[in-house]
């Protein structure tokens, strides 16, 4: 079944809630940037996790684009490196610029944004039991709606592909695309957030073929 994007920030999640619990016992309800390191280099950890993760479902990065963002990267880092060999007293100055970035977050700020993130985890997961396709032997069923409104699109001779149209979004779930093609419809079904991917489209063909193989043995019984 099709997921939102936002199946995609579990790593936030997981960094907020380990968050919350080290701060709790710490005993940082209150913090003061200037004289505590763990809740700086708490939040520090948070906002860099969640701004990757933004980065990841807000851009596309198909299989040539992640391999030049990666070379970009290299370059930038390897430019980097190159200006500090050149000019050595520029990194103390930007060593300096960052250290002077000191965000710190207390306690409730983490236990909120856990909460809140596990409540809409739910209702995803609700949301998706009103939204969802199934197969059965010879015909596509499609289930929406919180009245459970069903089309129908007949099995046989159904083709599937499967797309890997985002690599880091494959990475953190195996998420791909699923299209479908029944034989009656002239427009494709896509199916976009399909987690584990890989393991849906060999279901899907397992099933498929069990489909050709009845259908064949029904027409030569009934020669």
């Amino acid at each position: 079944m099709p997921y939102p994007k936002f199946i995609f920030m579990y790593p936030t999640l997981i960094v907020a809630t380990i968050a919350a619990i080290v701060m709790y016992f710490g005993g940082y309800h209150t913090v003061d940037p200037d004289t505590q390191n763990l809740p700086v280099v708490m939040t520090g950890l948070f906002l860099v996790v969640m701004m990757a993760n933004m980065f990841v479902i807000v851009f596309d990065f198909p299989r040539a684009t992640s391999l030049t963002l990666v070379f970009v990267l290299a370059t930038i880092a390897m430019g980097l490196w190159m200006l500090t060999l050149l000019k050595p007293d520029l990194l103390p100055a930007i060593g300096h610029l960052f250290t002077g970035l000191r965000p710190a977050a207390n306690t409730t700020f983490f236990v909120c944004t856990s909460l809140a993130m596990i409540l809409m985890y739910i209702a995803v997961f609700v949301s998706v039991r009103f939204d969802y396709w199934e197969l059965r032997n010879n015909e596509l069923l499609h289930h929406h709606g919180f009245l459970s409104d069903l089309k129908r699109y007949p099995a046989p001779n159904l083709r599937v592909d499967k797309e890997i149209n985002d690599v880091f979004e494959f990475l953190l779930l195996g998420a791909g695309r699923l299209i479908l093609h029944p034989t009656t419809e002239k427009r494709a079904i896509v199916l976009d957030n399909i987690l584990f991917v890989g393991k849906k489209e060999r279901e899907l063909t397992r099933v498929l073929g069990s489909i050709k193989v009845q259908i064949g043995s029904d027409s030569s019984g009934s020669n």
